[in-house]
């Protein structure tokens, strides 16, 4: 029975997506939930499971291509994989009979199955150039993700071992598709490379641009002794991990500090909406999580309700579900607040930026520690930059400035977070 394998429904606010890459190709056996092709949306990659136990008997729609929701990607032989089990068996009792070919069959399949293992994550216009210049993929260095061969390495690697001249015209027709193409190599070996932005890498450029052009955008600074934090970590760090099961990080504190900051200055909370100000009398609180496809942030919903334990449960959550490409856009959708931390990259200071339809989003940086004068004396302290971006049109300096005093006092003092002053 031949079963469509189709684009899944898409989620509302996403109109299409495009076919990132196939994990299987025609003729090969798949299982029933396998992954068989990963689609990326502005937002989150999306895997397509196979409906059924069976082979996969056509590809419809190629790397790269844009899909919609119901499109047809593929067709799926159910219960021929069984079926193809059989037959094999049949044959080797066949073969076994007339004696003699047995076993050059078998190395035969055996020098099949050792190619095969290379190319089992081949796309198929990749395993069509393999199969053109009968090359060994196990001896092709994979730069694709999780280590797949992309059309860049096929060319590389013919070009490597001087197979220029047999590439011949078909080879050209592939390499203008390829994803990574060499567009000037000079005696010196500068190379360049054009690499096509992935969808999300487009989202974020047009947001970022949208951010620029439709905002006054203004920021603030200040800096934080969490010497006090610090000392709280250190001192109740094993008790809370075996409580709770989650190691205390610094995020929490400011999570929990941004928030009351957020209560005492709802305007910096708000967003504008046309001529409106639209106040938000909850507060989802987004944190900047850094994955190999590009920033994405899952929003900590109502957190003014969570515990510390609560927000570092989930943000470990959200950046593992993130790097693992699980994240889903709900998790991304919404936000009234944006939290981002450049200091896990060693940045000293910098001007994050906002994210729409947001009006302010906080900058954490890398602790150094700098001589400072506490009660008139030099000492060294554990220092870190605060930034505070805002929109200008419905936020005032002075209001962005407090604001950053009120995450200041409530970090150097952290007891003013459990009575709320």
């Amino acid at each position: 029975m031949t079963i469509e394998v189709k684009v899944p429904q898409l989620p509302e606010s996403v109109a299409d997506a495009t076919l990132v890459s196939w994990h299987k190709s025609p003729g090969d056996r798949v299982s029933r939930d396998e992954n068989l092709v990963d689609l990326e949306t502005d937002k989150v990659v999306l895997e397509v499971p196979a409906p059924a136990d069976g082979v996969l008997a056509e590809i419809k729609a190629e790397d790269g291509a844009t899909v919609t929701t119901g499109d047809i990607l593929a067709l799926l032989e159910e219960g021929a994989a069984e079926e193809a089990g059989a037959a094999e068996k049949a044959g080797g009792e066949e073969a076994e009979a007339t004696g003699g070919e047995p076993a050059a069959k078998a190395t035969e399949e055996a020098e099949e199955e050792t190619a095969g293992r290379g190319a089992s994550k081949l796309s198929p216009a990749v395993r069509r150039l393999v199969e053109e210049h009968e090359l060994d993929p196990s001896r092709i260095r994979g730069s694709g993700r999780d280590g797949r061969i992309t059309k860049a390495d096929v060319m590389d690697y013919l070009e490597a071992e001087g197979d220029k001249a047999a590439a011949g015209p078909a080879a050209a027709s592939e390499a203008a598709e390829i994803e990574e193409v060499p567009t000037a190599t000079t005696a010196g070996g500068r190379e360049e490379r054009r690499v096509p932005m992935t969808r999300m890498r487009t989202r974020i450029a047009e947001r970022m641009v949208e951010a620029q052009s439709t905002a006054a955008m203004l920021t603030s600074f200040n800096e934080v002794d969490l010497g006090a934090v610090m000392e709280i970590r250190k001192r109740y760090r094993e008790p809370f991990e075996k409580k709770h099961g989650v190691r205390v990080g610094f995020m929490s504190f400011f999570v929990k500090a941004a928030i009351e900051a957020l209560k005492k200055f709802p305007v910096v909370n708000a967003s504008v909406e046309d001529a409106d100000i639209v106040y938000h009398d909850y507060y989802d609180v987004g944190i900047a999580v850094s994955t190999d496809r590009g920033l994405l942030v899952p929003i900590l919903r109502n957190a003014e309700l969570m515990s510390f334990a609560d927000i570092e449960r989930s943000i470990g959550d959200f950046a593992a579900r993130a790097r693992e490409g699980k994240i889903t856009v709900d998790d991304l959708t919404g936000g009234t607040f944006t939290i981002t931390n450049g200091g896990v990259f060693g940045s000293l200071m910098s001007t994050p930026i906002l994210n729409p339809p947001q009006s302010a989003i906080l900058g954490m940086h890398k602790i150094q520690e700098r001589p400072m004068v506490v009660d008139g004396e030099i000492r060294v302290r554990p220092m870190m930059y605060i930034a505070l971006t805002y929109d200008h049109r419905i936020i005032d300096g002075r209001e962005a400035v407090q604001f950053l005093v009120s995450i200041k006092e409530s970090l150097e003092d952290p007891a003013r977070l459990l009575i709320q002053v």
